[in-house]
């Protein structure tokens, strides 16, 4: 499918049939995973749980805070599947990763 014609606030699931190469369009396609909702759960929650274990500590006269890395809750690889909703805003980043993505409404 290389047009997408959904309306905005459909909800649509996405497929993915194959792994990109190019590191732009994994990225495309994971910034666009983490717009499931329980991937934005996760995420919320996981931000929530590194600020309750930072840990600040002062050197030199000053506060200083030692932070964990941030979580990677999504995964591109080959048949992962996620629910989001349809917004026009994300509709270029859909028509560029179309080629790796099997697009229907959820």
């Amino acid at each position: 499918m290389s047009d997408i014609n959904y309306q905005a606030g459909e909800q649509i699931r996405c497929i993915i049939t194959s792994v990109p190469r190019a590191k732009a369009e994994t990225e495309t396609i994971a910034r666009l995973m983490r717009r499931d909702p329980t991937a934005v759960r996760a995420l919320r929650r996981a931000q929530r749980m590194r600020r309750q274990r930072m840990i600040s500590y002062i050197r030199g006269g000053r506060r200083w805070y030692a932070r964990e890395h941030p979580a990677k809750v999504v995964r591109v690889v080959n048949g992962e599947a996620w629910n989001m909703t349809f917004t026009h805003d994300i509709k270029n980043d859909l028509k560029s990763v179309v080629s790796y993505l099997k697009i229907e409404k959820a």
